[in-house]
């Protein structure tokens, strides 16, 4: 398959060239696929404001600010190391994906300025809207209903983490907090923001190192890619669960240092995933049992019938 990524859309930044690429079965296809898709993303999320404005005053604008403060505070390098090691055992429990996707429905993100809905909602408006575009790629469908199911770390069974420890921007640990980072004042009141060990470009990592050897701060991405890393999903797949949070990167093309040739390459696939993550958060509700059999179809292609979590 020939994936062709269009720079005429605003979203996308990722280059003109074109890559010989088919991540779901690996052959070469005569087909091609144009990253830009027509997915256009809306002027206002569902309170009328701006996509990600933290600075919008509203009560909402206010907790999330909040959320922020302790969120930088919290996330030091000590603090990510004890949460790989305690989470990467995978012993809380055994459950399907879509047994994951139900436990979502009790949780709203408080670090999401554009959207108060369960969870739940916000993964099947994703799905929905890349299978439109998309309709081959079915790995890409199924990243967007699982990306974000790491949140279980929020449940009583996960060990009932706050959210700042859960959701949010993500950002590397161990080397100097990037300007770009929402409410970046806040970092100020971390212990690692004077460590002259963890306070320059690289801190602890090298030019080129690669981002899966970087500590990210501690949520929902790394934990459900704990999860998933050893399925049978594609590792754009797998990237994109990762490290969509990290607005840093994706967004404002800080720490791009310490990427290598595979990061390049499936940060492609991230850029096309991103909009559609943020700019079809909606009111519009989607009929969950209309579209289950269909998702539960690619469940079991590329994940067994139980995971550890």
């Amino acid at each position: 398959m020939t994936i062709l990524i269009d720079r005429h859309s605003d979203q996308n930044d990722a280059g003109d060239e074109i890559v010989e690429k088919n991540q779901g079965n690996g052959k070469e296809e005569e087909t091609e696929l144009v990253l830009d898709a027509g997915f256009e993303a809306p002027h206002t999320n569902s309170f009328g404001r701006t996509f990600r404005d933290y600075d919008a005053e509203s009560e909402r604008r206010r907790g999330v600010e909040e959320f922020y403060r302790v969120n930088h505070i919290g996330q030091t390098v000590d603090f990510v190391r004890k949460m790989r090691e305690e989470y990467e055992k995978l012993n809380r429990t055994e459950m399907s994906i879509w047994e994951c996707c139900e436990l979502l429905n009790e949780f709203i993100d408080e670090s999401d300025p554009d959207l108060d809905e369960p969870q739940i909602e916000h993964l099947l408006q994703t799905a929905e809207a890349i299978r439109k575009d998309y309709p081959d790629e079915d790995w890409l469908h199924l990243t967007g209903l699982i990306h974000d199911l790491g949140k279980v770390l929020l449940h009583s069974s996960f060990g009932e983490l706050p959210q700042w420890a859960v959701v949010g921007d993500t950002f590397p640990v161990g080397c100097a907090f990037d300007e770009s980072i929402v409410h970046h004042k806040y970092f100020k009141e971390n212990p690692d923001y004077d460590n002259p060990s963890y306070n320059s470009k690289y801190g602890i990592y090298t030019e080129g190192c690669g981002l899966d050897n970087v500590l990210m701060s501690w949520g929902h991405d790394d934990y459900m890619y704990l999860v998933a890393k050893e399925t049978t999903l594609p590792s754009a797949g797998l990237f994109i669960i990762r490290y969509h949070s990290f607005y840093a990167l994706h967004k404002s093309e800080a720490y791009k240092h310490l990427m290598n040739n595979e990061d390049r390459e499936n940060m492609k696939w991230l850029k096309v995933f991103n909009k559609y993550d943020l700019y079809s958060k909606s009111k519009v509700r989607v009929n969950v049992e209309e579209v289950k059999p269909y998702y539960l179809s690619l469940i079991n292609k590329y994940f067994p019938s139980k995971l550890k979590w």
